[in-house]
């Protein structure tokens, strides 16, 4: 018995040290990026002097060679592309929405925005009756009768009781992906989304759509801002025969080559297992995408950069990839993932940043249960930084479906009460981004992969 009690305090006091050179690490760690870091700067660097960049543009085609640019001047141990074929889908000049009441206000114009991947109306633009519905269910229940040569306007609001607004978006979104192509089914002309937040604001929210392809009708579709939202709701409650007018000449073009931007540190003892940290360089044309996802991109560069500056040689291998074209096509993903399996990588970790640049408040996490017990087994160490939530799950749209390949998945978990004021919108500017919350967001994934490094999974 005087044997096992030994043994177990022994026991104690190796893991009680070992702790103690863990935190003194994540210490390290933090120090070195809020004074030192570099994160900030960098997002500054793609926001003002190249801007928003949409996959296929010629700013997505700087931004590559700025990041190549960027992990090279970083001393990285290798900097390579991964060519990659993207979408190029132009939104052109014109996005006019006017609501027409002859009996009240005549027309009144409101703001929208084309979404990603929409046809462009004809030329001058198309008028038609317009339908308010709140679920797919309402629009079934219309059918064709009721909705064949409208508008179908989907007003369906964030759940604003959702305390991270990242679910009541998941919960919203669907009517900005499959909308057009359920309303066309029954015969619309175009259709209309209520933008995806929760702020009453004037500027409209433009995102990504999908057309079915068996239905073989493509109607020209945007998004309204919610203030505009309110009042042609408003508007309808009081005239059914209310009418709406937009026009848009966007269009798409042929493929793009393009290319995802890695660097890498060699990992010392495995350097067969592979950490990828990430964000998405490709933003939409609005804004400068600060927050989606420049963001993420400078944090990813930030956690390798603050390796090399404490001289820390990680026992696995650390990638960092801006991918590119997650907004409209999830193409850098698909050729990551697609190398992956061809040079028969071992994949032990992912972690994607793709919530904006906000004060860190915890990790998803999707992985074993035996993976997750590990890795809440670290989650005092990250108390003193902010860090707590380790219950959700986690990934990211460029990294999902690394998962099929047996590789855990994190997503950082920032603050989310102002990220979807700003997501996908021309309010998405360096100027909102937080400097210090930017470098704690980098460091808390360092730390992260500081420990998988260093302990596995």
């Amino acid at each position: 018995m005087k044997k096992f009690f030994s043994a177990a305090l022994l026991c104690a006091a190796l893991i009680g040290h070992a702790q103690k050179n863990d935190s003194i690490m994540l210490k390290k760690i933090s120090d070195e990026v809020l004074k030192n870091g570099e994160c900030y700067t960098n997002l500054y660097q793609l926001c003002t002097t190249i801007g928003h960049r949409l996959s296929g543009s010629p700013q997505a085609a700087a931004a590559v060679e700025w990041g190549y640019q960027l992990m090279k001047s970083y001393n990285f141990d290798t900097v390579y592309l991964q060519e990659c074929w993207v979408p190029h889908w132009v939104r052109g000049d014109k996005q006019v929405g006017k609501i027409i009441h002859s009996k009240m206000i005549g027309e009144k114009e409101v703001s929208i925005c084309a979404l990603g991947g929409s046809v462009p109306t004809p030329v001058g633009g198309l008028t038609a009756e317009i339908v308010e519905v709140k679920s797919f269910d309402e629009l079934k229940k219309l059918g064709t009768a009721g909705v064949k040569g409208k508008i179908v306007f989907y007003n369906y609001p964030f759940d604003v009781t959702k305390i991270n607004t990242g679910e009541a978006y998941g919960d919203a979104v669907k009517y900005r992906w499959r909308g057009p192509s359920e309303a066309a089914k029954y015969g619309a002309v175009a259709s209309v989304v209520r933008s995806m937040t929760t702020a009453m604001q004037d500027f409209p929210h433009t995102g990504g759509m999908g057309y079915n392809d068996s239905v073989p009708n493509k109607i020209p579709c945007c998004a309204i801002s919610t203030n505009g939202a309110e009042l042609l709701s408003a508007l309808l409650a009081k005239d059914k025969q209310l009418k709406f007018h937009m026009e848009m000449n966007c269009q798409t073009l042929p493929d793009v080559k393009s290319y995802n931007v890695v660097g890498e540190l060699r990992g010392s003892q495995f350097p067969d297992e592979i950490i990828t940290v990430g964000g998405h360089l490709d933003s939409w044309d609005v804004g400068d995408g600060a927050h989606d996802d420049g963001a993420g991109c400078v944090q990813s560069i930030e956690v390798l950069r603050i390796f090399k500056a404490l001289g820390i040689q990680p026992k696995r291998t650390i990638r960092a990839v801006l991918f590119m074209n997650e907004e409209n096509g999830g193409k850098g993903a698909d050729k990551y993932l697609e190398l992956a399996i061809k040079n028969k990588e071992k994949h032990l970790l992912a972690i994607e940043s793709d919530a904006g640049g906000f004060s860190p408040r915890g990790f998803g996490l999707t992985m074993s249960e035996e993976q997750k017990k590990k890795v809440k087994g670290w989650s005092p160490l990250f108390i003193p930084y902010g860090v707590y939530d380790f219950d959700h799950a986690g990934g990211g749209a460029d990294i999902n479906d690394l998962k099929t390949i047996g590789c855990a998945l994190m997503g950082l978990r920032p603050d989310s009460q102002r990220y979807f004021d700003l997501h996908h919108t021309i309010a998405d500017t360096f100027d909102k981004v937080n400097e210090r919350e930017l470098k704690l967001g980098a460091g808390a994934m360092a730390m992260m992969i500081w420990l998988v490094s260093e302990y596995g999974l």
